[in-house]
């Protein structure tokens, strides 16, 4: 009887703590989804905007290293000056990008250093506003000029990834740019604007080459508007644009050096970035399995440094470029496999292609370093919509795991060789199998 009464305590207990947590989930809802809830997000998003943004400007007025921030004003100037753009300094290229970027940031420099960086940074804040804004419009399947009116649908994305936001305010990378970009060209997908949307991936390879991968799903989804515009905008990009500035042999010139530093594999690295291509900060696919399935340094740097090896086998470079392209086919398939049929596509089902293109793209491309993880914000931008909406609890089981192991990456970056393949494999098959 004792042992009755109880158990009986224990269970009015436990509705009594499930009946708090729920109200105090509904008050917090009602709260940040409220007009003045939606004015504090607004306001945290500014006052971290502008902190993201001083910090680098306070590191050049103080001397100290301001990152890449000086190599995009370095390459600038070299435009203006009309000098070599790709050039070897201790064995690489220190500008890596494509032509048309060097000629972006020649105006860029005319500001100076410290108006290169007010204006970068700039950019960075607007892009990071609008890739939070197509988020949430894309996962909310919402079509037109209205707010999205679930304020977690801007916040979650942003929080989950505000590390790697901050990355590219710190380092002076355009990832938020490419996001935001990318994001456009989906969002006009879906508004059947096929040709300015194969012109903002256009605009995103001519900054960084690795967008142009997207032209495979293009042509896979039968958007030929989309891959013409893509082409030909990507051509003017590369050869019209650069002309007026370095004439037109000068301008095959800089596509030429470009192409021949950046387009190699080689079994010492990648591209320009024979060290840093091949160690822990690089989490590609192609990285990845180097590092797992050959003895290479999983800590290779310029400085003097005890090397680490993470292999677990020993395999000839032939044989681990077997395991990426299979495995690469592998994800590929699958991709195609779970996309559904022209007929019966929706704006839910689009959005959760879109994310799992993203996830496609941030796995296969060479080079894959921690900044570049902000676009996971269309990732967990679904991800949040589908727990509002209850469609399917199981993507919320599995992704918490994911997230736990994507986090720690932050105090275990030297750890984090499979953060991004347990998020962007596990969960994305629990999107689909729903």
């Amino acid at each position: 009887m004792a042992q009755s009464a109880s158990a009986d305590r224990c269970e009015y207990a436990d509705r009594v703590k499930d009946s708090v947590l729920k109200s105090s989930w509904a008050a917090l809802d009602r709260r940040l989804n409220s007009p003045a809830g939606f004015r504090v997000l607004l306001s945290l998003f500014l006052v971290a905007a502008m902190v993201f943004s001083a910090v680098p400007l306070l590191h050049y007025f103080r001397g100290r290293s301001i990152m890449d921030y000086k190599l995009w004003y370095d390459t600038g100037k070299q435009v203006l000056a009309g000098d070599e753009i790709f050039f070897l300094h201790n064995g690489k290229y220190d500008f890596m990008y494509p032509p048309p970027c060097a000629i972006f940031l020649a105006g860029a420099s005319l500001l100076g250093r410290a108006g290169l960086i007010l204006l970068l940074v700039a950019i960075n804040s607007a892009a990071w506003f609008i890739s939070a804004q197509l988020a949430a419009k894309l996962a909310a399947s919402q079509s037109g000029s209205c707010r999205i009116k679930n304020a977690w649908l801007y916040l979650a994305p942003s929080l989950l990834v505000i590390i790697y936001i901050w990355s590219s305010y710190h380092l002076g990378q355009c990832s938020l740019a490419l996001l935001a970009l990318m994001l456009g060209a989906f969002v006009a997908l879906r508004s059947e604007r096929e040709i300015f949307a194969g012109a903002l991936v256009a605009i995103a390879a001519a900054i960084k080459a690795f967008p142009v991968i997207a032209i495979v799903y293009f042509i896979y989804r039968h958007h030929w508007k989309a891959v013409a515009s893509l082409v030909v905008t990507l051509l003017f990009l590369l050869l019209v644009l650069p002309a007026p500035f370095r004439g037109f042999e000068r301008t095959w010139h800089d596509l030429e050096k470009w192409s021949v530093g950046m387009l190699k594999y080689s079994p010492s690295g990648i591209a320009q970035r024979p060290k840093r291509s091949q160690n822990w900060k690089n989490q590609s696919l192609v990285s990845v399995a180097n590092r797992l399935l050959r003895r290479v340094d999983a800590a290779a740097a310029s400085a003097p440094h005890t090397p680490k090896y993470v292999n677990f086998t020993d395999l000839e470079f032939a044989a681990v470029n077997a395991v990426i392209i299979g495995v690469a086919l592998a994800l590929g398939f699958f991709f195609i496999a779970v996309m559904p049929q022209r007929q019966m596509r929706t704006a839910e089902t689009d959005a959760i292609e879109f994310a799992l293109l993203i996830l496609m793209m941030l796995i296969l491309t060479p080079l894959a370093f921690g900044y570049l993880f902000s676009w996971l914000m269309l990732p967990f931008a679904v991800v949040t919509q589908r727990v509002l909406t209850g469609k399917n609890s199981t993507v919320l089981w599995w992704s918490v795991p994911a997230l736990a192991i994507l986090a720690l990456a932050v105090p275990f970056p030297r750890g984090s060789d499979v953060r991004q393949y347990v998020f962007c494999h596990v969960t994305s098959v629990f999107w689909t199998l729903d």
